[in-house]
């Protein structure tokens, strides 16, 4: 067997192989480089980096002291060249724009005696084709003395950096509009709440509102078991946070009182594997306000399994339940004396009427001298009147009976419960008001008529009304008599 080499065929195969090579190769010589490095070097520069960003003009001298020898194929075909002579005539094209500091990086390393250097930067196409690209460079085996010979590699790695930089994007603008949506916005982990509701079902638990009911610790135990992995910016506004630290601090201040019972039921829908719920609940802000919100829960897809990321968006409706209680107030109440309505005061005479509680006692009261108050002081007087009317009669009954401005100068009290004895005391407790409002008010008295009549269970309320009301004219009658002997006798 003949075992002689064939040195011919050896060098003819990594011919081959470099022509071959599916990345970018390029045989260039460095030597000029070498020389010139030894000669700033003698010239008493230490830092190499720092010189060549002080003379930017040294970077294109040395860039123009490299020698390309020889490249392969895919170089040609990377960079749109048509042969060797092509491309070294065209270098000014490939190697430009973004390419200074990497290029200074690159020389920096060679100068601080590494056979090896590598960089992540620009090149560009003959046809102009920015080219992302990672160089690795090695002075060949034998050439350490003068850099005679470097082999660089070149991969093309345009189409990684697009999608990186198309995936740093996407990453950027979710958490932006994370950040700033307008609306509160939690990334939660319910992975722990997961394992307490299976721990439960594994129990053999079916019924999970009556295990509630019996063991409401439990939702306690959930309510602290979630964690909070991340919030907006809106959300340290809506709840007066200088910080997401502070706000994670104080977190059972936020959520408390009636939080329990809105979680008790966000509990049972889990249990029901309702992954997805909103619900208007009551936060408190750090200052201690509460803060009507509109909650929207939803396990982020993907996480159904385990509920380890749960997206939490709460919208701030604190203005609108405002806006909502004032119009109910104004469907049940006299804006004026903000006594119920004559609409609210018919519905409630009704329910009575059918349900009781038995007796039911019935106040009827007029306001004395309203017109005479009104044409010679004006309206305004008159309502200062009905104003204080609504305030003696709050006072002297309380917030729990059925006190209603049923006309202009009409009041009537429904006393569910109430005999005829305490309806008296009521009346009492009523002109002992109206006394001492009297003392605090300058100018006309605040006077009322009265009449009062009780129903038994099996009577017609409504005649019970119509019996007050017969008390309380006859009263006025005897009022405005009593004013007209005095206007005679004086």
């Amino acid at each position: 067997m003949d075992t002689r080499i064939d040195d011919t065929r050896i060098d003819d195969d990594y011919l081959s192989l470099f022509q071959l090579a599916p990345v970018s190769l390029w045989l260039e010589d460095f030597s000029a480089v070498k020389a010139r490095f030894d000669a700033l070097r003698a010239e008493g520069v230490e830092d190499l980096r720092s010189h060549l960003r002080a003379h930017p003009k040294e970077v294109a001298h040395c860039s123009a002291l490299i020698r390309v020898i020889a490249v392969n194929r895919r170089t040609l075909e990377l960079f749109r060249a048509a042969d060797l002579a092509d491309l070294v005539a065209n270098l000014d094209t490939i190697f430009r724009d973004d390419m200074f500091d990497q290029h200074v990086e690159e020389l920096g390393q060679l100068w601080d005696g590494q056979a090896h250097f590598s960089s992540q930067t620009v090149n560009y196409s003959l046809d102009g084709e920015r080219l992302d690209i990672r160089l690795e460079a090695r002075v060949m085996p034998g050439h350490e003395d003068d850099w005679s010979r470097v082999l660089l590699s070149i991969e093309d790695v345009t189409a990684r950096q697009r999608v990186e930089r198309d995936l740093r994007r996407s990453q950027q603008y979710a958490l932006g509009l994370f950040e700033h949506s307008p609306v509160s916005l939690w990334v939660e982990d319910f992975s722990a709440v997961k394992m307490l509701l299976d721990e439960v079902r594994g129990a053999g638990i079916t019924d999970f509102r009556t295990f509630l009911n019996v063991h409401p610790d439990f939702v306690q135990r959930c309510m602290q078991e979630i964690r909070v992995i991340d919030v907006n910016q809106q959300t340290l506004q809506m709840f007066g946070a200088p910080s997401k630290e502070v706000l994670m601090a104080r977190l059972g201040d936020v959520f408390r009182d009636d939080m329990r019972i809105h979680f008790a039921e966000q509990l049972i829908d889990l249990w029901h594997e309702k992954l997805w719920q909103q619900r208007e609940v009551i936060n408190y802000a750090l200052d201690g306000r509460s803060v009507d919100v509109f909650m929207q829960w939803s396990v982020f897809p993907g996480r159904e399994a385990d509920w380890d990321q749960v997206l939490v968006s709460l919208t701030d409706i604190t203005a609108r339940k405002k806006a909502e209680a004032y119009v109910e107030f104004l469907g049940k109440h006299d804006v004026l004396t903000k006594l119920y309505n004559r609409a609210f005061y018919e519905d409630e005479l009704a329910r009575l009427g059918r349900k009781g509680p038995w007796p039911v006692s019935v106040i009827a009261l007029d306001l004395n001298g309203l017109k005479q108050v009104n044409d010679l002081n004006g309206h305004g007087d008159g309502d200062a009147l009905l104003r204080r009317t609504g305030e003696v009669l709050k006072k002297a009954v309380g917030e729990q009976a059925c006190i209603a401005r049923v006309g202009g100068d009409e009041f009537m009290v429904l006393l569910p419960g109430a005999d005829e004895r305490s309806a008296h005391l009521i009346i009492e407790q009523i002109t002992q008001v109206l006394e001492l409002n009297n003392q605090f008010y300058p100018g006309a008295a605040l006077s009322l008529s009265l009449g009062t009549a009780t129903c038994a269970q099996g009577e017609r309320l409504s005649d019970t009304v119509k019996a007050a009301d017969a008390q309380m004219y006859a009263a006025k009658r005897a009022y405005y008599e009593a004013q007209e002997t005095d206007r005679r006798r004086n």
